[in-house]
């Protein structure tokens, strides 16, 4: 999830109004989510069969191994989606009754919610709020048979809450992401931001929810040095572009880049830098 996020795509939907039915089996390259709204149906995946009924929903996620039938006349409205954004999207379609072998496609197959860590999503589908499920669902269908930009644009939004709703329904996101590896990818900017700002290993730690400890091992693992090191190194960089780049003060860019004072600033620019502020300004400047 953390390298192809999860940015909904509808492939194809429709209403699907049929008489006693049964398709050969098949494996997915995307996903196929179904809403029962009449009828009763025998879907196998996996090898494992689900009795549905009107107000169930069914979610078949790629590679599953399934064959879908129809017990009496069925309305199924239905949606063939991808779950997560990569650039196979054009190329990637719903698979035909008895197509198996996935091998000349593996490049087109959708990671599967349930390959992530702490992520069990089942087939048959236990929302909290059906009726609200249900609503946003039918909107999305009923949005998706129109061709005009903006209801297409509809659809895709909606799609967003239904795939939200079911990860929100059958997985504790707060787990979930303390099980995630820990990434520093934010911290970058938020000490940019933040320069003049007295921050503290402490803050940074509580803001990662991690422990300092652990904090300063994650940071230094990922980004090569510790977080006081990397923050001195920011602020160092900041005060040389203020100091030949603008008219500020000495005292005013000590200000700026987060340092104590004057004495502070420029004890640590000169060990850094090798020269001390207001020399550096005007060799830069000659």
């Amino acid at each position: 999830m953390e390298k192809q996020p999860i940015v909904p795509y509808i492939r194809e939907s429709d209403y699907a109004v049929r008489k006693p039915w049964l398709s050969a089996e098949r494996r997915l390259l995307d996903y196929l989510l179904v809403y029962f709204q009449e009828g009763e149906c025998v879907f196998q995946v996996d090898g494992i069969p689900y009795e549905f009924r009107r107000g169930d929903f069914c979610l078949i996620q790629p590679k599953s191994l399934n064959v879908l039938e129809g017990k009496t006349n069925t309305i199924t409205p239905f949606a063939h989606m991808d779950f997560f954004y990569d650039s196979f999207r054009e190329e990637r379609f719903p698979t035909r009754s008895g197509q198996i072998d996935l091998e000349p496609y593996s490049h087109l197959i959708q990671p599967r919610l349930n390959d992530f860590h702490g992520v069990t999503i089942p087939v048959r589908l236990r929302p909290k709020h059906p009726i609200a499920l249900r609503d946003k669902f039918l909107a999305m269908v009923e949005c998706w048979q129109h061709r005009d930009p903006l209801m297409q644009l509809r659809a895709q939004s909606l799609g967003t809450e239904v795939i939200l709703t079911i990860l929100e329904d059958h997985t504790d996101l707060k787990q979930t992401e303390k099980a995630a590896p820990q990434r520093m990818n934010w911290i970058t900017s938020f000490l940019s931001l933040n320069l003049a700002e007295p921050l503290t290993v402490s803050e940074m730690a509580a803001r990662a929810s991690l422990s300092p400890s652990r904090f300063s091992a994650k940071f230094k693992e990922q980004l090569g040095v510790s977080p006081h090191r990397y923050l001195l190194q920011l602020r160092i960089h900041h005060a040389q572009e203020l100091l030949t780049g603008s008219d500020n003060t000495i005292e005013e860019i000590a200000a700026y880049c987060g340092f104590a004072d004057v004495h502070h600033f420029t004890k640590a620019f000169k060990k850094e830098v090798g020269d001390a502020p207001g020399h550096y300004r005007s060799k830069r400047n000659s």
